[in-house]
């Protein structure tokens, strides 16, 4: 699975140009959208306001609110004309998609205020698929997109819904636009962008699950490794992540956080939870390093920094971690990060704890 791209909004959206282009000639003022209350010729015009918002906003490297103008057509622009926009919006959302370095993020509300390039070319892809399923049920149309678009819209900004037997329904089932076999109706949801963390020299960029079955598959899941690749250590963890996902237990803010480094946007390493808190507020933290970054502060910096926002939740009480006794190097990052000693697990394992 390729992580989310400027070529999957320009596929998203030629789809759903070859199907309205068979209802061109009819009202679609006239026609109401599926479930949503707008007709289609407005729907239509939300994905396109969507679409260039989108853009607009990756391109402006918007900060704490939406670039401040709205699409506005032209006075009797026909349906034919509005297609056009929506072929031109695409278009523009999928270069600036394709032209923002990696790093970039800009304003979008949910849930932690950014996102990255990746989650603005799958917001788009969403509306578009979303919205056209809309705008053909309404028609009369029929309508389906690739089941690869479905599974990336879900592995990306769907990381707390578990994966259905097929995507597009699960996608549909997610969004209050259909039923899944042995699961509750959905009647509120919003999708999820990745948690990011910035320290003196590292982004703690959140792991989607689409990138951690890359990693888990022998992939680089979209980041550029210091030394070439990952440790087997994080190759594991996006392992655990994958089948946390795939079981429905998997919850984003408690993910596996790729290290980047600032200075020149190569991942040194890998830091995360092995799961959500328990009743009790306790949840285990582990990290690892690419053999050429270790001995320069990396694992401290980046450990003090998520402890840091972790124990400043409700649901967090209690951070623990493991050390082997021979590994003094890593005792030492969890020292330097105020984790104290809690025993002796085994001959082998130490055991260390960070309460709020």
């Amino acid at each position: 699975m390729r992580a989310m791209s400027g070529e999957h909004v320009t596929e998203a959206v030629a789809g759903c140009l070859a199907v309205l282009r068979g209802a061109v000639d009819r009202d679609w003022r006239g026609v109401r959208a599926g479930r949503v209350e707008w007709d289609c010729h407005t729907t239509a015009v939300h994905v396109a306001d969507d679409l260039v918002a989108y853009a607009a906003n990756l391109a402006g490297r918007a900060r704490d609110a939406y670039v401040p103008f709205e699409l506005r057509l032209d006075e009797g622009t026909g349906n034919t004309g509005l297609l056009q926009v929506l072929e031109t919006t695409g278009a523009l959302l999928a270069a600036a998609v394709t032209t923002a370095p990696p790093d970039v993020r800009a304003f979008h509300p949910y849930p932690f205020r950014s996102a990255d390039r990746v989650g603005f070319a799958a917001m788009g892809v969403a509306e578009v698929l979303l919205h056209t399923h809309d705008m053909a049920e309404g028609l009369g149309l029929p309508y389906e997109p690739s089941a690869g678009l479905a599974e990336s819209v879900l592995a990306t900004i769907f990381p707390h819904v578990q994966p259905g037997p097929e995507p597009w329904p699960t996608l549909l089932w997610a969004t209050g636009r259909g039923e899944l076999p042995g699961r509750a109706p959905v009647t509120g949801w919003r999708w999820h962008n990745n948690l990011v963390l910035a320290t003196e020299r590292l982004t703690l960029s959140g792991v989607r699950p689409a990138a951690a079955r890359d990693l888990a598959l022998g992939g680089d899941g979209g980041f550029e490794w210091a030394g070439g690749e990952p440790e087997e250590g994080t190759r594991e963890a996006a392992r655990m992540l994958v089948k946390a996902y795939e079981a429905g237990a998997h919850r984003p803010e408690f993910t596996v956080f790729a290290l980047v480094r600032a200075e020149d946007g190569r991942a040194v390493g890998a830091l995360g939870f092995h799961g959500a808190p328990d009743e009790e507020g306790r949840t285990e933290i582990g990290y690892n390093l690419v053999e050429g970054a270790r001995g320069q502060g990396y694992a401290t910096e980046a450990l003090h920094a998520l402890s840091r926002w972790a124990l400043a939740r409700d649901d967090v009480r209690t951070l623990y971690a493991r050390a082997q006794r021979t590994n003094t190097a890593s005792q030492a990052v969890l020292t330097r990060a105020g984790f104290r000693p809690a025993g002796a697990l085994d001959d082998r394992l130490l055991a260390y704890e960070l309460r709020a």
